[in-house]
């Protein structure tokens, strides 16, 4: 699969535990699915920032500047992002969920 998108963005701030977890399946999906390209990763470091990016929290995956994982949160600062996965709450999204978002995102 030779597909081509505009941005791939991994954004967190240093002390989130799990952003190198969300990193690691990310970069796992994308091998999975024959997708060779480029992840930005983006650190956040003040609340500012995270405004700026409507960062609902570390880590957060974008494709084309649409969240993976949408959420409907409104106001954003510096704090880890839980993700509901078929295990429970997790610090990050599975390889597998990762891989069926961007499925359904570069499908469209």
């Amino acid at each position: 699969m030779n597909i081509k998108f505009n941005s791939l963005e991994l954004f967190y701030f240093d002390t989130c535990p799990s952003w190198k977890d969300a990193l690691h399946h990310l970069r796992e999906a994308l091998i999975e699915m024959k997708i060779a390209d480029k992840i930005e990763l983006i650190r956040i470091e003040t609340n500012e920032e995270a405004e700026y990016h409507q960062f609902p929290g570390s880590p957060t995956i974008k494709l084309n500047d649409k969240d993976l994982f949408p959420t409907h949160q409104k106001n954003y600062a510096l704090g880890c992002r839980v993700y509901k996965t078929p295990d429970g709450y997790k610090g990050s999204p599975t390889k597998v969920m990762i891989s069926e978002r961007l499925s359904e995102l570069l499908n469209k």
